[in-house]
Protein backbone atom coordinates (compact mmCIF):
# COMPACT_ATOMS: atom_id res chain seq x y z
CA UNK A 1 0.00 0.00 0.00
CA UNK A 2 1.32 3.43 -0.91
CA UNK A 3 2.26 5.94 1.73
CA UNK A 4 -0.68 8.17 0.78
CA UNK A 5 -3.26 5.40 1.38
CA UNK A 6 -3.86 6.33 5.04
CA UNK A 7 -7.43 7.68 5.00
CA UNK A 8 -10.36 5.55 6.13
CA UNK A 9 -14.14 5.64 5.81
CA UNK A 10 -16.76 3.65 7.72
CA UNK A 11 -20.32 3.43 6.41
CA UNK A 12 -23.66 2.68 8.04
CA UNK A 13 -23.55 -0.91 6.78
CA UNK A 14 -20.16 -1.27 8.61
CA UNK A 15 -18.14 -1.43 5.38
CA UNK A 16 -14.65 0.01 5.79
CA UNK A 17 -12.76 1.60 2.89
CA UNK A 18 -9.08 2.53 3.20
CA UNK A 19 -7.33 4.70 0.63
CA UNK A 20 -6.75 8.32 -0.28
CA UNK A 21 -9.76 10.64 -0.06
CA UNK A 22 -9.76 12.89 -3.11
CA UNK A 23 -12.94 14.93 -2.81
CA UNK A 24 -16.58 15.20 -1.81
CA UNK A 25 -18.99 17.20 -3.91
CA UNK A 26 -22.76 17.15 -4.38
CA UNK A 27 -23.18 14.46 -1.74
CA UNK A 28 -20.70 11.98 -3.26
CA UNK A 29 -17.32 11.19 -1.70
CA UNK A 30 -14.48 9.88 -3.88
CA UNK A 31 -11.60 7.80 -2.52
CA UNK A 32 -8.70 6.21 -4.41
CA UNK A 33 -7.76 2.67 -3.34
CA UNK A 34 -4.84 0.37 -4.13
CA UNK A 35 -7.11 -2.56 -4.94
CA UNK A 36 -9.14 -0.94 -7.74
CA UNK A 37 -8.27 0.78 -11.02
CA UNK A 38 -11.31 3.03 -10.59
CA UNK A 39 -11.93 5.47 -7.76
CA UNK A 40 -14.50 4.34 -5.19
CA UNK A 41 -17.55 6.60 -4.91
CA UNK A 42 -20.27 6.54 -2.25
CA UNK A 43 -23.00 8.76 -0.84
CA UNK A 44 -21.82 11.08 1.92
CA UNK A 45 -25.07 10.54 3.85
CA UNK A 46 -24.18 6.83 4.27
CA UNK A 47 -20.96 7.76 6.09
CA UNK A 48 -20.60 7.48 9.88
CA UNK A 49 -16.83 7.88 10.29
CA UNK A 50 -14.02 9.61 8.42
CA UNK A 51 -10.33 9.78 9.31
CA UNK A 52 -7.65 11.60 7.34
CA UNK A 53 -4.38 13.46 7.84
CA UNK A 54 -4.72 15.30 4.53
CA UNK A 55 -5.34 19.05 4.32
CA UNK A 56 -8.62 19.92 2.58
CA UNK A 57 -10.53 22.89 1.32
CA UNK A 58 -13.75 22.45 3.33
CA UNK A 59 -17.07 24.18 2.71
CA UNK A 60 -19.97 24.08 5.18
CA UNK A 61 -23.69 24.52 4.57
CA UNK A 62 -23.58 27.99 6.17
CA UNK A 63 -21.10 29.12 3.50
CA UNK A 64 -18.00 29.18 5.69
CA UNK A 65 -14.78 27.83 4.13
CA UNK A 66 -11.79 26.35 5.90
CA UNK A 67 -8.35 24.96 5.08
CA UNK A 68 -7.50 22.09 7.40
CA UNK A 69 -7.89 18.47 8.47
CA UNK A 70 -11.04 16.53 9.26
CA UNK A 71 -11.89 13.50 11.44
CA UNK A 72 -14.94 12.05 13.14
CA UNK A 73 -15.63 12.34 16.85
CA UNK A 74 -18.93 10.41 16.71
CA UNK A 75 -21.30 8.86 14.17
CA UNK A 76 -22.82 12.27 13.43
CA UNK A 77 -20.16 14.86 14.26
CA UNK A 78 -16.69 15.71 13.02
CA UNK A 79 -13.89 17.98 14.15
CA UNK A 80 -12.23 20.37 11.72
CA UNK A 81 -8.68 21.38 12.62
CA UNK A 82 -8.25 24.46 10.45
CA UNK A 83 -5.59 27.08 9.88
CA UNK A 84 -6.43 30.38 11.57
CA UNK A 85 -4.53 33.43 10.23
CA UNK A 86 -4.99 35.25 13.55
CA UNK A 87 -3.53 32.28 15.42
CA UNK A 88 -0.53 32.24 13.08
CA UNK A 89 0.09 35.91 13.87
CA UNK A 90 -0.11 35.22 17.60
CA UNK A 91 2.25 32.26 17.13
CA UNK A 92 4.86 34.49 15.47
CA UNK A 93 4.50 36.94 18.36
CA UNK A 94 4.89 33.98 20.79
CA UNK A 95 1.54 34.79 22.37
CA UNK A 96 0.50 31.12 22.01
CA UNK A 97 2.48 27.89 22.27
CA UNK A 98 4.16 26.11 19.35
CA UNK A 99 1.91 23.09 19.99
CA UNK A 100 -1.12 24.84 18.55
CA UNK A 101 0.67 25.27 15.19
CA UNK A 102 -1.56 28.24 14.48
CA UNK A 103 -4.74 26.18 14.18
CA UNK A 104 -8.21 26.14 15.72
CA UNK A 105 -10.77 23.35 16.17
CA UNK A 106 -14.41 23.38 15.14
CA UNK A 107 -16.96 20.61 15.81
CA UNK A 108 -19.82 20.40 13.31
CA UNK A 109 -22.48 17.95 12.19
CA UNK A 110 -21.32 15.54 9.49
CA UNK A 111 -24.13 16.61 7.16
CA UNK A 112 -23.07 20.26 7.45
CA UNK A 113 -20.07 19.51 5.25
CA UNK A 114 -21.04 20.13 1.61
CA UNK A 115 -17.64 20.14 -0.11
CA UNK A 116 -14.16 18.66 0.36
CA UNK A 117 -11.12 18.87 -1.87
CA UNK A 118 -7.62 17.65 -1.07
CA UNK A 119 -5.34 20.68 -1.19
CA UNK A 120 -2.18 18.70 -1.92
CA UNK A 121 -3.52 17.28 -5.19
CA UNK A 122 -2.56 20.43 -7.06
CA UNK A 123 -3.99 22.10 -10.13
CA UNK A 124 -5.73 19.13 -11.75
CA UNK A 125 -7.82 18.24 -8.68
CA UNK A 126 -9.41 21.71 -8.81
CA UNK A 127 -10.20 21.55 -12.52
CA UNK A 128 -13.54 20.43 -13.97
CA UNK A 129 -14.44 19.93 -17.63
CA UNK A 130 -17.15 18.41 -19.79
CA UNK A 131 -17.97 17.96 -23.46
CA UNK A 132 -21.29 16.87 -25.03
CA UNK A 133 -21.97 15.90 -28.64
CA UNK A 134 -25.24 15.27 -30.45
CA UNK A 135 -26.08 14.58 -34.11
CA UNK A 136 -29.29 13.69 -35.93
CA UNK A 137 -30.41 13.05 -39.53
CA UNK A 138 -33.97 12.95 -40.86
CA UNK A 139 -34.05 11.42 -44.35
CA UNK A 140 -37.53 12.64 -45.33
CA UNK A 141 -36.49 16.30 -45.52
CA UNK A 142 -32.72 15.81 -45.28
CA UNK A 143 -32.62 17.61 -41.91
CA UNK A 144 -29.18 17.46 -40.33
CA UNK A 145 -28.51 18.80 -36.84
CA UNK A 146 -25.26 18.96 -34.89
CA UNK A 147 -24.93 19.99 -31.22
CA UNK A 148 -21.79 20.79 -29.22
CA UNK A 149 -21.78 21.71 -25.52
CA UNK A 150 -18.64 22.18 -23.45
CA UNK A 151 -17.47 23.65 -20.16
CA UNK A 152 -14.28 24.25 -18.20
CA UNK A 153 -13.98 25.36 -14.57
CA UNK A 154 -11.47 25.91 -11.81
CA UNK A 155 -12.11 26.18 -8.05
CA UNK A 156 -9.67 27.98 -5.73
CA UNK A 157 -9.90 28.62 -2.00
CA UNK A 158 -11.94 31.82 -2.26
CA UNK A 159 -12.99 32.03 -5.92
CA UNK A 160 -14.02 29.97 -8.90
CA UNK A 161 -13.90 30.45 -12.66
CA UNK A 162 -16.15 28.85 -15.27
CA UNK A 163 -16.32 29.00 -19.05
CA UNK A 164 -18.76 27.39 -21.48
CA UNK A 165 -19.25 27.13 -25.23
CA UNK A 166 -22.41 25.78 -26.88
CA UNK A 167 -23.19 25.52 -30.58
CA UNK A 168 -26.10 24.29 -32.71
CA UNK A 169 -26.06 23.92 -36.49
CA UNK A 170 -29.14 22.81 -38.45
CA UNK A 171 -29.36 22.38 -42.24
CA UNK A 172 -32.40 21.39 -44.28
CA UNK A 173 -33.18 21.34 -48.00
CA UNK A 174 -34.74 24.59 -49.29
CA UNK A 175 -34.54 26.19 -45.83
CA UNK A 176 -32.00 28.72 -44.57
CA UNK A 177 -29.51 27.16 -42.14
CA UNK A 178 -30.13 27.70 -38.44
CA UNK A 179 -27.12 28.68 -36.39
CA UNK A 180 -26.91 29.39 -32.69
CA UNK A 181 -23.82 29.92 -30.55
CA UNK A 182 -23.56 31.00 -26.94
CA UNK A 183 -20.54 31.27 -24.68
CA UNK A 184 -19.66 32.77 -21.34
CA UNK A 185 -16.88 33.44 -18.88
CA UNK A 186 -17.81 33.85 -15.22
CA UNK A 187 -15.80 34.70 -12.12
CA UNK A 188 -17.18 34.24 -8.61
CA UNK A 189 -15.58 35.47 -5.39
CA UNK A 190 -16.92 33.89 -2.20
CA UNK A 191 -17.88 36.05 0.76
CA UNK A 192 -18.88 35.01 4.30
CA UNK A 193 -22.35 33.54 4.98
CA UNK A 194 -22.71 32.15 1.45
CA UNK A 195 -22.74 35.56 -0.26
CA UNK A 196 -20.64 35.96 -3.40
CA UNK A 197 -19.56 38.58 -5.94
CA UNK A 198 -19.92 37.77 -9.64
CA UNK A 199 -18.67 38.97 -13.00
CA UNK A 200 -20.09 37.34 -16.13
CA UNK A 201 -19.09 37.97 -19.75
CA UNK A 202 -21.68 36.47 -22.14
CA UNK A 203 -21.93 36.02 -25.91
CA UNK A 204 -24.90 34.99 -28.10
CA UNK A 205 -25.28 34.66 -31.87
CA UNK A 206 -28.73 33.55 -33.03
CA UNK A 207 -30.11 33.52 -36.59
CA UNK A 208 -33.72 33.10 -35.39
CA UNK A 209 -33.56 36.45 -33.61
CA UNK A 210 -31.28 38.01 -36.25
CA UNK A 211 -28.58 38.57 -33.62
CA UNK A 212 -25.10 38.53 -35.10
CA UNK A 213 -23.64 39.10 -31.65
CA UNK A 214 -25.00 39.99 -28.24
CA UNK A 215 -22.26 40.70 -25.69
CA UNK A 216 -23.16 41.22 -22.06
CA UNK A 217 -21.03 42.40 -19.15
CA UNK A 218 -22.71 41.48 -15.86
CA UNK A 219 -21.55 42.41 -12.37
CA UNK A 220 -23.43 41.86 -9.16
CA UNK A 221 -23.84 40.06 -5.85
CA UNK A 222 -25.56 36.81 -4.97
CA UNK A 223 -26.34 34.45 -2.12
CA UNK A 224 -26.98 30.74 -1.67
CA UNK A 225 -30.23 30.39 0.26
CA UNK A 226 -30.01 26.57 0.35
CA UNK A 227 -26.63 24.79 0.24
CA UNK A 228 -26.65 21.11 1.26
CA UNK A 229 -25.39 17.72 0.09
CA UNK A 230 -28.65 17.23 -1.84
CA UNK A 231 -29.27 20.58 -3.50
CA UNK A 232 -28.46 24.23 -3.69
CA UNK A 233 -30.57 27.25 -4.51
CA UNK A 234 -29.34 30.81 -4.89
CA UNK A 235 -30.09 34.16 -6.43
CA UNK A 236 -28.11 37.09 -7.81
CA UNK A 237 -28.79 40.73 -8.68
CA UNK A 238 -26.80 43.42 -10.42
CA UNK A 239 -26.32 45.40 -13.62
CA UNK A 240 -25.57 44.43 -17.22
CA UNK A 241 -24.14 46.39 -20.16
CA UNK A 242 -25.69 44.92 -23.33
CA UNK A 243 -24.16 45.35 -26.81
CA UNK A 244 -26.00 43.99 -29.89
CA UNK A 245 -25.19 43.69 -33.61
CA UNK A 246 -27.59 42.24 -36.20
CA UNK A 247 -27.54 40.29 -39.46
CA UNK A 248 -29.63 42.94 -41.25
CA UNK A 249 -29.15 46.70 -41.55
CA UNK A 250 -30.58 47.48 -38.10
CA UNK A 251 -28.27 49.87 -36.23
CA UNK A 252 -26.30 48.46 -33.32
CA UNK A 253 -27.96 48.71 -29.91
CA UNK A 254 -26.24 49.45 -26.64
CA UNK A 255 -28.28 49.43 -23.47
CA UNK A 256 -27.99 49.27 -19.71
CA UNK A 257 -30.01 46.67 -17.84
CA UNK A 258 -30.63 45.47 -14.34
CA UNK A 259 -30.73 41.72 -13.81
CA UNK A 260 -32.10 39.29 -11.24
CA UNK A 261 -31.51 35.57 -11.52
CA UNK A 262 -32.02 32.32 -9.65
CA UNK A 263 -30.36 28.93 -9.95
CA UNK A 264 -31.43 25.52 -8.61
CA UNK A 265 -29.42 22.30 -8.63
CA UNK A 266 -30.67 18.90 -7.44
CA UNK A 267 -28.17 16.04 -7.26
CA UNK A 268 -29.64 13.47 -4.84
CA UNK A 269 -32.05 11.75 -7.24
CA UNK A 270 -30.19 8.56 -8.07
CA UNK A 271 -28.08 8.81 -11.21
CA UNK A 272 -29.95 11.95 -12.27
CA UNK A 273 -28.91 15.55 -11.69
CA UNK A 274 -30.93 18.65 -12.50
CA UNK A 275 -29.67 22.18 -13.03
CA UNK A 276 -31.89 25.10 -13.98
CA UNK A 277 -31.49 28.85 -13.96
CA UNK A 278 -33.53 31.82 -15.10
CA UNK A 279 -32.42 35.45 -15.43
CA UNK A 280 -34.60 38.48 -16.10
CA UNK A 281 -33.23 41.69 -17.65
CA UNK A 282 -35.45 44.79 -17.28
CA UNK A 283 -33.90 47.57 -19.34
CA UNK A 284 -32.78 50.76 -17.65
CA UNK A 285 -32.21 52.76 -20.86
CA UNK A 286 -34.85 51.42 -23.32
CA UNK A 287 -38.41 52.11 -22.26
CA UNK A 288 -40.47 48.97 -21.71
CA UNK A 289 -37.89 46.46 -22.94
CA UNK A 290 -37.65 43.18 -21.04
CA UNK A 291 -35.54 40.10 -21.73
CA UNK A 292 -35.40 36.63 -20.14
CA UNK A 293 -32.92 33.75 -20.42
CA UNK A 294 -33.86 30.26 -19.19
CA UNK A 295 -31.84 27.04 -19.10
CA UNK A 296 -32.62 23.52 -17.92
CA UNK A 297 -30.32 20.49 -17.97
CA UNK A 298 -31.23 16.97 -16.84
CA UNK A 299 -28.27 14.61 -16.78
CA UNK A 300 -28.26 10.82 -16.42
CA UNK A 301 -24.92 9.14 -15.66
CA UNK A 302 -24.85 5.66 -17.18
CA UNK A 303 -21.10 4.95 -16.83
CA UNK A 304 -18.33 6.47 -14.75
CA UNK A 305 -17.86 10.03 -16.09
CA UNK A 306 -20.19 9.39 -19.08
CA UNK A 307 -23.75 10.65 -19.25
CA UNK A 308 -26.78 11.48 -21.39
CA UNK A 309 -28.00 15.06 -21.15
CA UNK A 310 -31.39 16.52 -22.04
CA UNK A 311 -31.20 20.30 -22.19
CA UNK A 312 -33.32 23.23 -23.21
CA UNK A 313 -32.48 26.91 -23.62
CA UNK A 314 -35.00 29.73 -24.05
CA UNK A 315 -34.40 33.37 -24.95
CA UNK A 316 -37.22 35.94 -24.83
CA UNK A 317 -37.11 39.59 -25.91
CA UNK A 318 -40.33 41.66 -25.97
CA UNK A 319 -38.70 44.23 -28.30
CA UNK A 320 -36.74 42.31 -30.95
CA UNK A 321 -35.61 43.91 -34.20
CA UNK A 322 -38.05 43.96 -37.13
CA UNK A 323 -38.46 40.51 -38.69
CA UNK A 324 -37.11 38.60 -35.68
CA UNK A 325 -39.07 36.37 -33.29
CA UNK A 326 -39.69 37.40 -29.69
CA UNK A 327 -39.05 33.85 -28.47
CA UNK A 328 -36.38 31.34 -29.46
CA UNK A 329 -35.82 27.96 -27.84
CA UNK A 330 -33.93 24.75 -28.50
CA UNK A 331 -34.02 21.20 -27.13
CA UNK A 332 -30.81 19.19 -27.16
CA UNK A 333 -30.13 15.52 -26.43
CA UNK A 334 -26.42 14.80 -26.18
CA UNK A 335 -23.95 12.22 -24.90
CA UNK A 336 -21.17 13.65 -22.77
CA UNK A 337 -18.06 13.08 -20.70
CA UNK A 338 -16.95 14.99 -17.62
CA UNK A 339 -13.66 15.33 -15.78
Amino acid sequence: MSKAQTDSLIFKNKDIVVGEIKSMDRGVITIETDYSDSDFKAKWEELISIKSKTNYLITLANGRRYNGKIRSVSDSTIIINYYDPDALIRLRKKEISQETEGTENLIVNLNDVVYLNALDEGFWSRLSASIDLGWSLTKANNLRTFNLRSSLGYLADRWKMNTSFNSLRSNQDEVDPTKRTDANFSFTYFLPRDFFLIYDLTFLSNTEQLIRSRVGNKAGIGKYVVHTNKSYFGFQVGANLNNEQYFDDTPNRRSGEAFIGTELSLYDIGDLTLLTNVTAYPSLTESGRFRTDFKLDIKYEFLSDFYVNLGTTLNYDNQPVSGATTLDYIFQTTVGWSL
